[in-house]
């Protein structure tokens, strides 16, 4: 097994604090942003392959298929974009024919040559408009599956009626037209798996062409190139990495899996470039906007790594299920050193707090750039990586929370809580937890490996939690196999269904050692299911899509169905029925620094007096559900008249639960009693959150493309205590690459306020996110919308999509003062800007060259080097 997500051991995984059940929380060692080195999956000696234990349809390829072999880092140059990340390394160039090849290798008379080839590939040609992918910022061509697209072919002389051309396109180390990683498309006639091409205008020298794609192709980065036969002799174009074509998912396609036939879904779940991420508990939803930044430049090129990196057979590429699987599997870092580290015990010195992250963008060029996992990630960055690397690539994909989540450790399909004689919780028993809420991933596709009836919604979750045929992965799994508790649907339908839809039930120690249930509450798990609505930044429940209605004949139906599948088949028949006495805890809306009052309220429901021996146990608790020890208890006895309620407050000082906090600021009230009337056990757990401030952005100034714009950023020290080494960061796709700064501290209940420059590089609405993060301190967000207006003349950027001062993210040069920050507070300390650069800068503007040919005029064209003959 590789190392724990959190990085932080070199055992099991389960050893994480913070993160599993029952274990014990203590001060947490410094972690080790360091992953253990990748084993060499294809050693071939002892166990089954990745493949073969991943998945069963690709257990079948042959041992050496070159596909199947991860490209290495020493192949990727120092400059990504010249590595054709999806290209499995480089490729010799194809063997010239021999059958008219001029022995002194020069062009004859007469031969059809191909001087030029013209993609229409800018954001602004017709290609990438009508393709949906206009908004990379990338300057090749980008085309979805399934969906035809038009080229221009220069030539040396005019096309005749006896000449023929043939457009070709490859990828993987070892192309074969049977496996579609080869691609023969002649020109009028059909071509192989579904693709053909057509002359559109022939006028002097030049070919215009339209190209009908395959709506199952092979996603990924493609070589091209044409060959001619005249009678004159053959001609290949050579090989040119402008010319290389980006194919990817289609939701516009109706012959593609993925189809999505709602505009406004597609509009919203494919091309949105920000959304919302909720947290907290049901009865207090924090939200957060997360910048997905999925054409931002270098993002495509980090997803198709992705794919590479984990070894995927290109073949295998077609396929959305397949790709799902491995997505889930390299967004964290166990099995495969992966994206991410995941990390759950408060301690994130060497590396960042999770909830200090605003966005996708930077982890995934890091990932890129060094080939290393990234210090750390929780269930919410899990999902918005997943989310951008998923949208990226043409799935429609949606960030999901569920509050009140289960994680099932034992296949129950029930979450098992222990008490002992005197209902005081046995938590070196309790190993299923309740976390406070779990962010995981809706995507759209058909499932033709299922009966019909599940297409639509597939969960998808990266979080490393139970492992999936041997792998931390899940998913994707049906929705609908989830809402009705068919848990033998695939993939990993009983521990979805757990997490959304399982009973809690309560258990007592017995005086023979034996367990006894004393309580099932039905209602606990997966309470509230939300994301962001179309169109919107509200919140939307999809609650009724993932179950039943509570309470009611199908939903208890799906329940039952799926328990009866799971290692404790019989348990409802071991449950007690006398329940006169209701229990209901209240929490007010508390703020982090501040003091609060929790309150427990009996009523009795019988026509007789009821007595209530009642115990209140209050612990800090990691979101995880994974609690600290008790700091604050409450003894007391209630005596309820018929028809009665009671409340039972317990106040709480700043100073009492101060010293005890962990991440996110939650606590948890376990209440357990019993009625001595008539031996009704009472139980429930509650959890409650601090809030904390939001920062406060406004912006000073009209946004324009290529015009410098200003935003200040405002923030309120809620805590009467400093806080140190505070961190801003801020970002936004479109508006500024991810940024921090080192602010030093910020004293107690101080106001500072901080300005930042920055250059729009896209019209449109857009977001702009910020964050704070300190030891003290963190989960603190601000967020403003900024509306570009397009430059009045365009002009060409310098590379494609430059950021002023960037390349692939910040330059490792520092900026003047007027493009830093600028931080003015009485009680916080200036620093330098410190930026970090995520990437390389991209190739000089030198490479799109003007191509002269004729009918070409001004108009900007790729030049391609003159071919030989074959």
């Amino acid at each position: 097994m590789a190392a724990p997500s959190s990085g932080m051991t070199t055992g099991s995984p389960r050893s994480d604090v913070g993160r599993w059940g029952a274990n014990t929380w203590q001060p947490p060692v410094t972690p080790s942003p360091e992953a253990e080195p990748e084993p060499d999956r294809h050693a071939g000696q002892g166990g089954s392959s990745f493949w073969t234990r991943f998945c069963g349809c690709c257990s079948c390829q042959n041992a050496i298929d070159d596909d199947r072999r991860p490209e290495s880092r020493r192949d990727l140059g120092s400059n990504f974009r010249d590595r054709g990340p999806s290209s499995g390394g480089r490729r010799p160039d194809p063997q010239p024919s021999t059958a008219t090849t001029a022995r002194d290798g020069t062009i004859q008379e007469g031969m059809l040559v191909v001087t030029g080839v013209d993609l229409l590939s800018s954001p602004s040609d017709r290609n990438r408009q009508e393709h949906h992918t206009n908004e990379f910022e990338y300057n090749e061509l980008i085309i979805r599956r399934g969906q035809p697209f038009d080229m221009v072919l220069f030539l040396s002389r005019p096309y005749e009626s006896s000449d023929h051309v043939t457009l070709e396109l490859f990828i993987g180390n070892n192309p074969e037209v049977g496996k579609g990683t080869h691609v023969i498309i002649p020109v009028g006639q059909g071509g192989s798996g579904g693709w053909n091409a057509q002359v559109t205008k022939s006028s002097g020298n030049n070919l215009n062409l339209r190209v009908h794609t395959c709506p199952n192709a092979i996603i990924g980065k493609f070589q091209f190139t044409v060959r001619t036969h005249s009678e004159a002799g053959e001609f290949q174009l050579p090989f040119d990495p402008c010319n290389e074509i980006y194919i990817l998912f289609n939701p516009w396609c109706p012959e593609d899996i993925v189809y999505v036939d709602r505009e406004d879904w597609r509009q919203e779940y494919v091309l949105n470039e920000s959304g919302r991420i909720y947290y907290g508990t049901e009865a207090q939803v924090g939200e957060r906007t997360w910048n997905y930044g999925q054409f931002d430049h270098g993002v495509l090129d980090a997803c198709l790594y992705i794919l590479d990196r984990r070894g995927m057979p290109h073949g295998g590429r077609r396929d959305p299920i397949s790709v799902c699987r491995v997505v889930s599997a390299m967004v964290n870092s166990l099995d495969d050193s992966g994206i991410l580290i995941g990390n759950w015990s408060g301690n994130y010195s060497c590396g960042t707090n999770p909830s200090a992250w605003v966005g996708s963008v930077e982890i995934l060029l890091s990932y890129l750039r060094n080939g290393r996992p990234v210090p750390y990630g929780q269930c919410w960055v899990f999902a918005g990586v997943t989310t951008t690397v998923l949208r990226c690539l043409g799935l429609a994909t949606r960030t999901i929370t569920n509050f009140n989540s289960a994680h099932d450790t034992d296949t129950s399909l029930t979450m098992d809580i222990y008490f002992d004689e005197n209902m005081k919780p046995l938590e070196h028993l309790n190993n299923d937890s309740i976390w406070n809420f779990h962010v995981w991933n809706d995507c759209w596709m058909k499932r033709p490996d299922l009966p019909s009836g599940f297409d639509g919604w597939q969960v998808v979750d990266s979080t490393p939690q139970e492992t999936s045929s041997g792998i931390f992965c899940c998913g994707p799994c049906s929705v609908q196999s989830i809402k009705n508790g068919l848990v033998y649907m695939k993939y990993d339908t009983p521990f979805i269904f757990a997490e959304v839809n399982s009973d809690k039930i309560y258990w007592q120690r017995q005086g023979d050692g034996s367990f006894k249930v004393v309580y099932v509450e039905e209602k606990a798990i997966g309470s509230l299911v939300v994301t962001k609505a179309v169109g919107s930044n509200m919140r939307e429940e999809v609650s009724h899509i993932y179950k039943h209605p509570e309470g009611s004949e199908e939903e208890r139906k799906a329940v039952e169905t799926a328990a009866s599948h799971g290692s404790k088949p019989n348990v409802y028949a071991m449950r007690d029925s006398a329940e006169d006495v209701a229990l209901q805890v209240e929490a007010q809306d508390a703020v982090m620094g501040q003091d609060l009052t929790v309150c427990v309220v009996l009523t009795n429901s019988s026509s007789s007096p009821r007595t209530v021996k009642l115990h209140l146990y209050l612990s800090v608790t990691f979101y995880t559900g994974v609690s600290g020890s008790v700091f604050k208890e409450c003894k007391k006895e209630v005596v309820l008249a018929p028809g009665a309620s009671e409340r039972t407050a317990m106040p709480v000082a700043y100073k009492e639960y101060r010293v005890h906090l962990v991440d996110q600021g939650t606590m948890l009230l376990n209440v357990s009693g019993h009625v001595k009337e008539n031996t009704q056990v009472l139980a429930k757990q509650h959890t409650f959150r601090l809030r904390t401030p939001d920062l406060s952005l406004t912006l000073l100034r009209a946004a324009v493309v290529g015009q410098e714009c200003e935003v200040q950023i405002v923030f309120q020290n809620p805590l009467p205590v400093t806080l140190t080494n505070v961190v801003f960061r801020l970002e936004g796709s479109g508006l500024q690459r991810p940024k921090a700064l080192n602010a030093g501290d910020i004293g107690g209940d101080k106001r500072v306020t901080l300005r930042q420059t920055f250059v729009p590089v896209r019209p449109g609405s857009r977001q702009l996110i910020a964050s704070l993060d300190s030891p003290q301190l963190s989960q603190v967000h601000g967020v403003i919308q900024v509306d570009v207006a397009p430059a009045a003349v365009y002009a060409e950027p310098r590379s494609p999509m430059a950021y002023p001062g960037d390349a692939l993210g910040i330059s490792d040069t520092p900026r003047s003062e007027k493009h830093g920050w600028q931080v003015s507070s009485g009680s916080a300390k200036k620093c330098k800007s410190r930026r970090r650069s995520p990437g390389p800068r991209p190739p000089p503007p030198s490479s799109r060259r003007k191509c002269k040919a004729a009918g070409g005029g001004d108009r900007q064209r790729r030049r391609i080097r003159r071919g030989a003959a074959l």
